[in-house]
């Protein structure tokens, strides 16, 4: 059974920095590549950050560049979203999501196979 458990959301003030953790079992983590997606309520979910299983790839949300970055660590089956500079439009449940492939870089919904449980990050003005 697939899980990818989420940790790390929380409340942080604007300018503020978050790391986000999401820990995969029950699939050969190095055969997907990783992302994250935020939603907030009434919209649609948007993407935000993704890696390839190497790590030789990686794409970001125009909304968040310079500003996050995604990173896994392949020993540990796990995938961490750097939060830095923090604004309250950065406020969403986040989800992380495993996307089979052994290339390139998943960057829609509809490419990702399994998902976390959703982490609320809160940035206050």
């Amino acid at each position: 059974q697939v899980q990818l458990q989420q940790s790390g959301g929380g409340l942080v003030q604007a300018g503020g920095s978050l790391r986000l953790s999401c820990a995969a079992s029950g699939l050969t983590f190095t055969n997907y590549g990783m992302g994250w997606f935020r939603q907030t309520p009434g919209k649609e979910r948007e993407f935000v950050a993704a890696i390839s299983w190497r790590s030789d790839s990686t794409y970001y949300a125009d909304s968040v560049k310079g500003r996050f970055t995604i990173s896994r660590d392949n020993a540990k089956n796990t995938v961490y979203l750097q939060m830095n500079s923090l604004k309250p439009e950065d406020t969403a449940v986040y989800y992380c999501a495993a996307d089979f492939r052994t290339w390139g870089i998943g960057k829609t919904e509809s490419e990702y196979d399994y998902w976390g449980q959703g982490t609320q990050v809160t940035v206050s003005s």
